[in-house]
């Protein structure tokens, strides 16, 4: 099946109160350029500008405060006013073009570790883990012990994230992504073997979600709720987390979210898992989908589940990597430039944003 040029994937959308050019949807990744002290980076507002042309650029992983980061090297953050003016760079770069651009706010959580952000990790239990990261030139080393968060510190977390996204708003970002995804503390706090509180945040399903629920409360609250999606990928086991019976849990955190109309809800799943149509099914704003884990997937793919309803948009991540004009290569049946593993976050500029176009 081939895409052609009067294909729904290039039909105009909109996500809450972002209008979309068309459906497809490039993913959140990360890349490794950011400055030392979380900055944006001239290359990086090159390579966001460059794939303008996508109907909503979802932003690289951002941390929303210090202790947020620290799970991988040089990556950006949002909760400085030197963060801030780098994503209005972007912002304005994107637009410029025609594109929009939404900030996905991160905390990694039990994923920190203290040579990359001076703190350390915390999380909802003390459970260490034995998840490596690269630290730099001493190699890869082992996550400490994490700080169990106090109800105070849980507190003020969630006003990280809505700091965060007054933020990127100010910065001129259409809207933000809370990442409640890929086993970072949103997931922690979800899945019952990181989460082993006794408190009114850990136990039964409802608890479990209370963290995340009361986070999309923050965050819509400080910038509407038309302009925030969030992530998810239920029962995908990353990072050690061990969902065994996740539906319950996201059935409480749906059942307390959903009244809110967000923009969006971001799933990663496989396309053809039944689940996807009860996500559809149960969400009452867009759906959009980003999949690929366990089988390859197409934008003929993603084409057919639009079509029949299942989705409302593609969220698409090496291909738009390796393809800044990947809308035009599918309009025109263009070959795709393939992406190359060895500089996905090797620093630089090359294999980031020397990608070639159709054009050149």
């Amino acid at each position: 099946m081939s895409i052609t040029p009067d294909s729904t994937l290039f039909q105009p959308t909109s996500l809450g109160s972002i209008e979309l050019a068309n459906k497809l949807i490039m993913a959140p990744m990360t890349r490794s350029r950011a400055l030392p002290d979380g900055g944006i980076s001239d290359a990086q507002v090159e390579y966001y500008a460059q794939r303008a042309s996508a109907g909503l650029i979802i932003g690289e992983a951002t941390q929303v405060s210090p202790v947020g980061g620290g799970a991988y090297l040089s990556t950006p953050g949002i909760y400085t006013d030197g963060h801030e003016a780098g994503w209005k760079r972007v912002a304005d770069a994107v637009h410029a073009r025609g594109g929009k651009f939404v900030v996905q706010l991160w905390h990694v959580g039990r994923h920190a570790h203290a040579a990359i952000n001076g703190i350390g990790a915390v999380a909802p239990s003390a459970i260490q883990t034995d998840i490596t990261t690269h630290i730099g030139p001493e190699g890869r080393s082992r996550v400490g012990l994490p700080h169990a968060l106090t109800v105070q510190e849980i507190h003020a977390t969630q006003q990280d994230f809505a700091n965060a996204a007054q933020r990127a708003i100010r910065a001129g970002a259409d809207g933000v992504e809370i990442h409640a995804a890929g086993s970072y503390l949103p997931q922690q706090f979800l899945a019952e073997n990181a989460n082993r509180r006794t408190d009114e945040y850990g136990g039964s399903p409802s608890n479990r979600a209370r963290f995340v629920i009361e986070l999309v409360e923050a965050v819509t609250a400080a910038v509407g709720a038309d302009r925030v999606g969030i992530k998810i990928s239920p029962g995908i086991a990353i990072g050690e987390l061990n969902e065994t019976a996740p539906w319950t849990t996201y059935d409480a955190l749906f059942k307390a979210i959903a009244p809110l109309n967000l923009a969006y809800l971001h799933a990663m799943y496989d396309i053809g898992d039944s689940y996807v149509d009860e996500l559809r099914a149960s969400w009452p704003t867009s759906f959009i989908l980003g999949s690929g884990f366990h089988r390859p997937v197409t934008e003929a793919d993603y084409e057919d589940a639009i079509e029949h309803g299942r989705i409302d948009a593609a969220v698409i991540g090496r291909n738009f990597l390796a393809n800044p004009d990947l809308v035009d290569r599918l309009r025109h049946g263009a070959d795709l430039n393939e992406p190359r593993p060895e500089h996905f976050y090797s620093g630089g500029t090359i294999g980031y944003i020397d990608y070639p176009t159709i054009a050149a």
